[in-house]
């Protein structure tokens, strides 16, 4: 398999090393945890030779006996060296019975600089201020952006169709591994299937599988549309599947816990302050889309709207459906300081489009950047003040 090293979770490890936190690798299953686990250690081997690792991979079954938490400690105070910088990186960690056990002893005693990944349903974001009682660091890796599938593939902007052939074929990089389209999509439904059917249902001990089956499925088919547990229910009783808010809110839960989607919740920006009402649910990759809907409803409009909606998060920003007067703006951007107010759109080749595109930015008074992101094929210009941008540039651009 041909790697690529992906330079921004590198990076963000090497700037992390010999911090006193517990560094957590999280993620979608096969978006890459356990080869940028093994690439840190590289670059490690390569510029700190004096350092001792210690590296523990529980898919492994050199390391079967270490399943449970007393094992685990001891087998690492063992190979602890006095006098040295001490580096423990544990793979698949959920694999050891009450592991936060160790970890936390471990932590607690000063003597290592830990790093950790998991699997995605069994060590998730909701869990991790109640399973460690010490100081973490989250650091989530996504699946391979645009930049990354052009280095695979070794493409570039000028590729025909290189947005939506991206789109279609999605960041699992595993997928790569196979010629033939339909063993591609064998492979993703393959990911799919792990997460929702085993990792998601043992883990929450899920009865009604094909109801979450069914919500998954309805998510896919209404990317970028406002919705809620309420709308959700009174949908899936029209057609026969009796349900609640209730256990349809606690199924959204679970899917996000898992990386499957994102919620983004609205933002007032004439009044500053979030929403409580409808929320807008974004695929982790739209590869999944593909592998189980095909084209059917394939709006393009939204599906560029969720690749713009991933990249921001892989950028950093936290992101909310912006409301001003009765307009949507499709994404608030914020990181520290920053703000960005951004529409994303298919085709704006008709003044008509382009107006009603821009309408909503032109409504917002403040001085924070204004973007129109769509699939020009041109150059970046402005309209007014608002920056107008092609999708592919932007995308290929995530690591300046």
């Amino acid at each position: 398999m041909k790697l690529i090293e992906r330079v921004d979770y590198l990076n963000r490890l090497i700037r992390l090393k010999g911090t006193p936190d517990i560094k957590i690798i999280t993620g979608l299953r096969r978006s890459g945890k356990s080869e940028l686990a093994r690439s840190y250690i590289d670059w490690i081997k390569g510029n700190f030779t004096d350092d001792n690792i210690i590296y523990i991979d529980f898919y492994n079954l050199k390391y079967e006996k270490l399943k449970t938490y007393r094992a685990l400690y001891d087998y690492i105070e063992n190979h602890k060296i006095e006098g040295k910088n001490n580096i423990l990186i544990i793979d698949e960690v959920q694999l050891c019975e009450k592991f936060e056990l160790a970890i936390n002893s471990l932590y607690n005693s000063r003597k290592y600089d830990i790093y950790i990944t998991g699997s995605n349903a069994f060590l998730l974001s909701s869990d991790l201020s109640t399973l460690f009682t010490g100081r973490y660091i989250e650091v989530p890796v996504y699946p391979f952006d645009l930049s990354e599938y052009c280095r695979y593939y070794d493409l570039d902007v000028g590729t025909p169709g290189l947005l939506d052939k991206y789109i279609a074929d999605g960041g699992l990089a595993g997928a790569y591994l196979y010629n033939d389209k339909e063993d591609q999509i064998a492979y993703i439904k393959d990911v799919y299937n792990t997460i929702i059917h085993r990792d998601l249902v043992e883990k929450h001990g899920i009865k009604e599988v094909a109801l979450l089956d069914s919500l998954s499925e309805y998510l896919m088919d209404n990317i970028a549309n406002l919705t809620s547990a309420s709308k959700i229910v009174t949908t899936f009783k029209q057609g026969k599947a009796e349900t609640n808010h209730i256990t349809i809110g606690n199924y959204l839960k679970y899917l996000c816990s898992a990386f499957i989607f994102y919620k983004v919740k609205r933002y007032d920006i004439r009044g500053k302050k979030y929403l409580q009402t409808s929320d807008k649910y974004y695929l982790c990759d739209l590869c999944f889309r593909y592998a189980l809907l095909g084209t059917r409803n394939m709006d393009y409009g939204r599906a560029y709207e969720n690749a713009v909606a991933i990249e921001l998060l892989r950028r950093g920003y936290g992101i909310y459906v912006g409301k001003i007067y009765q307009k949507e703006v499709d994404f608030v951007a914020m990181k520290q300081n920053e703000k960005l107010y951004i529409q994303v759109s298919d085709n704006i080749s008709e003044q008509e489009t382009l107006d009603r595109e821009l309408s909503p930015l032109r409504a917002i008074k403040d001085s924070y950047p204004k973007i129109l992101i769509a699939n020009t094929g041109h150059e970046d210009y402005d309209i007014e003040g608002i920056k107008i941008l092609d999708i592919t540039r932007w995308l290929l651009n995530s690591h300046k």
